[in-house]
């Protein structure tokens, strides 16, 4: 009889992503892994490959949640920049005390990774791409609808909120001032309606 997984993988990941996402890849041990998810190391390795392998699939669950989460405030909000602009006040404001680091996990691990692991470097990156090509493809979008002039290049302002976005959690994180932050953000959307 064929040995069957007795974990349910994608409970597993996420669990280890809010870990990841909370230690970095290299403040976290086998054994701080062994503990989050409930399974040994040798089952571990069996499922994921490594510690590398399980980091992988977190790093694109981090994303696709984070993608899901974005999708659904342009859904409640009825219109892409008002959509976008609800999602930076989630994760910088709203989720800042709930989510397991106020970093985004794409971004400490570029800041944390170096050489010696570059396929995890390269993966975030180029998650950190992707995110900012859903930026410009709502912008676009906000662009069609009279949002955003037309002259203003949707590609340029994606990078823009992606600068804004990494720029406004740092700052919440060292003035501890969410009123001055939600102030920031409206700033930043007003300018990119003129």
């Amino acid at each position: 009889m064929a040995n069957v997984a007795k974990y349910d993988r994608e409970d597993v990941v996420d669990r280890a992503m809010k870990l990841f996402w909370r230690q970095g890849f290299n403040g976290t041990s086998t054994r701080d892994l062994q503990q989050a998810v409930d399974m040994r190391p040798g089952s571990i390795y069996a499922a994921f490959g490594s510690k590398e392998g399980l980091f992988k699939e977190s790093l694109q669950h981090y994303s696709v949640t984070m993608a899901s989460l974005l999708q659904e405030k342009v859904t409640q909000e009825g219109s892409s920049l008002a959509g976008l602009q609800a999602y930076i006040r989630c994760v910088v404001i709203e989720r800042r005390d709930s989510a397991p680091s106020d970093m985004c996990m794409l971004v400490k691990t570029v800041a944390e990774i170096t050489e010696t692991h570059p396929e995890l470097l390269q993966q975030s990156q180029a998650l950190m791409k992707k995110n900012e090509q859903r930026f410009a493809a709502l912008l676009e979008q906000a662009q069609k609808v009279g949002e955003i002039p037309a002259h203003k290049d949707p590609q340029l302002l994606a990078k823009y909120l992606q600068v804004q976005l990494i720029g406004l959690r740092t700052y919440l994180r060292s003035s501890q001032e969410p009123g001055d932050v939600e102030t920031l953000i409206n700033e930043i959307f007003t300018a990119l309606k003129s």
